[in-house]
This record gives C-alpha cells, sequence and structure tokens, in this order.
C-alpha cells in the first residue's frame, strides 16, 4: 500500500513544475461547477440541511485542511539544524586553545583525503577520527531534490558516525536517514535490502548534522545514504557511498 502511494506522491511531483498553471485551471473548473450548481438550486438544497451539513462537513473539511497542510507545508517551511563535530568531545585542550579551535583543527584532520605523500604519524592517528566511507547527495528527480556530502567516520574507540556537512533536502513528511547495501535505490524495497538500518527522522532539511550509528550495523555493507520518506515509501535524496582512500 506504501508503495501505492508513493507513485501518486511521484506523479504528483512530476506536475510540481506546471503547478501555477493547474491551480489556475482548477480555479476555472471551481468557478463553473459552483456556477452550475447555482443555477440549479442546489444552494437551497444545502441550506435547507444546513444543520447536517455543517455536522458532515466540519470535520471532513478539517481532515482535508490537516492532510493537506501535512503534505503540503514542506514546499514552504524549511528547518535548519547546525551541530558541531563530536570526536573532540574527549579531546584533550592544549593551553592557549579553544575546545571550537580543537573542533575545527579535528573536524578538518578527519576530511583529509589520504593524498598527502607522507604518512601521517601513528601516534596522531590514533587521535582522530578516520574516514571510512563517503558520496555526494544527488536529486532523486525533479522534484525531489538533495545535496551536500555524506562521510561515516570511525572514531578512536571504533563508534561510527554519520555525519552530513553542507546539506540541504527538498522537505517532505517523515523523512528518515537510511543506510542501504543498495549503491543507488530509486524505491522502497530497494531502500529496504537486507541489512539495511534506519537512523531515525531527519534532523532537519538543511544544515551540518550528526548520526550515530549503531554497533549492531555492519558499516562495510552499506553502500549508500539514503533520505526517504516513510509514508509512501519515496526515496527524496541518495548520496552514493564510496570506501575512503
Amino acid at each position: 500500500m506504501a508503495e501505492f502511494f508513493g507513485d501518486i506522491e511521484r506523479f504528483f511531483a512530476d506536475l510540481y513544475p506546471y503547478r501555477w498553471p493547474l491551480t489556475i485551471l482548477a480555479l476555472l473548473v471551481l468557478t463553473g461547477v459552483v456556477a452550475f450548481a447555482y443555477r440549479k438550486g442546489w444552494h437551497m438544497l444545502v441550506w435547507r440541511n444546513r444543520t447536517a451539513v455543517a455536522i458532515i462537513g466540519t470535520p471532513v473539511l478539517v481532515l482535508l485542511i490537516a492532510v493537506g497542510w501535512w503534505l503540503g507545508s514542506p514546499l514552504f517551511t524549511s528547518k535548519t539544524v547546525v551541530e558541531e563535530f563530536p570526536f573532540a568531545v574527549a579531546a584533550e585542550v592544549p593551553a592557549g586553545m579553544s575546545r571550537d579551535a580543537v573542533e575545527q583543527v579535528m573536524s578538518t584532520m578527519a576530511q583529509i583525503d589520504n593524498s598527502m605523500i607522507e604518512a601521517m604519524p601513528e601516534m596522531m592517528e590514533s587521535g582522530v577520527a578516520t574516514k571510512v566511507k563517503s558520496g555526494n547527495f544527488r536529486d532523486a528527480d525533479s522534484f525531489h531534490r538533495g545535496s551536500g556530502l555524506a562521510t561515516i567516520y570511525r572514531g578512536p574507540d571504533g563508534v561510527h558516525l554519520l555525519r552530513l556537512d553542507s546539506f540541504s533536502v527538498t522537505n517532505g513528511p517523515e523523512l528518515h536517514v537510511m543506510l542501504s547495501p543498495h549503491a543507488d535505490p530509486t524505491r522502497g524495497s530497494e531502500v529496504r535490502t537486507s541489512g539495511y538500518a534506519d537512523l531515525g527522522i531527519l534532523k532537519g532539511n538543511k544544515g551540518d548534522q550528526n548520526y550515530e550509528i549503531p554497533d549492531s550495523v555492519d558499516v562495510s555493507v552499506q553502500q549508500s545514504v539514503v533520505i526517504y520518506c516513510k509514508p509512501f515509501s519515496v526515496v527524496f535524496s541518495v548520496a552514493t557511498l564510496e570506501d575512503a582512500s
């Protein structure tokens, strides 16, 4: 059933670029229907039964408005989350430096692409997070757009963390952050390939964010990070992961 609603959502997403002409057309059709009903005298029937119409129509109208806002409000609202990179929490702060400065240094080192000719000394590497996999988000289609960098890090204590940097995605209802063994999923069944992991609800559709990866998740088999709408099984954006060199 979720896949069925997902197909409907994708259909309307394809119509999104034509929303204004379609809105005008819908208003014209609605005006025509109202004019036709008035000429037929249907408004008098409604007036004579106004109590029953109010009892039945009010909850239906409230439900339609609530569902419409739930589905449509992400088109007009955004939520930004900015979190500090966490692997410096247990770091020792040298004299003359602030914790923010240490955080910046460790964040920068953790993102080194290993293209340096001289290897990093083992004693330094042991105190810094190691990049395991990374990939860039891309659009799922013309409506569901995403960008930014997804990186999986391994901390000095062996804990894994997913980091989203300069992240942005089209907002939607109940978006989740998923790890999938499928490298390029386009449907819910592909996202939920055996071994997938749900890291929870997306904290915000923009910003720099952290998601802890449980020890039970096999990071080695994960091939993509997916922003996924659970109610309608719709993929909003995908970042195919590649092993760090």
